[in-house]
């Protein structure tokens, strides 16, 4: 990562733009989510392909339903670690803003993670509805299910394989 330098208005305006660009992740992932809440009910689902369904399920804990059996507290858990994590990701596009992958990818995990806190603050927990299910999965899922997600998660995968290209990137450059 580059050192901190103070940032002038071309850093102000980037900082703007990966803002602007985790605000469209949270847009969509909100519309998403609010599309399936007025067409589906809890449970439902809808094949859309052979290995692809639209569902409606709700998650109250992290990934793959991590903590989702806790008594509550995990609401205000993962709330909380992802408004830290966002004030984090702010501080390091601050730091960095000539870095244009780093800078995306930690945009997109911003977006992802606000996105769900959006949700766990409105319902108490987040709602998935891309339901992939194939049969060479079935020994990690019951029936091949993976476990649902959304447009949040998703935005959050890609950030992170991006951080990852970023880095085997910056390594080779060093070479």
């Amino acid at each position: 990562m580059a050192s901190s330098k103070p940032m002038g208005s071309n850093g102000s305006r980037s900082l703007a733009l990966w803002l602007a660009l985790a605000v469209v992740v949270i847009l969509a992932d909100q519309v998403t989510k609010t599309l399936i809440v007025g067409w589906f009910q809890l449970g439902d689902s809808r094949t859309v392909t052979p290995w692809f369904n639209l569902v409606r399920a709700h998650n109250p804990g992290a990934a793959f339903s991590f903590l989702a059996g806790a008594s509550g507290w995990q609401r205000w858990f993962f709330t909380g670690l992802g408004l830290v994590v966002s004030a984090f990701i702010i501080w390091m596009i601050r730091s960095n803003p000539s870095q244009k992958l780093f800078c995306f990818a930690v945009s997109m995990i911003m977006g992802g993670a606000l996105g769900n806190v959006v949700d766990r603050l409105v319902h108490g927990h987040v709602i998935d509805f891309l339901q992939f299910h194939f049969d060479f999965l079935a020994p990690m899922f019951p029936g091949g299910y993976f476990p649902s997600f959304n447009i949040a998660d998703s935005a959050i995968t890609l950030g992170a394989i991006c951080l990852i290209l970023d880095e085997i990137l910056r390594v080779r450059r060093g070479r």
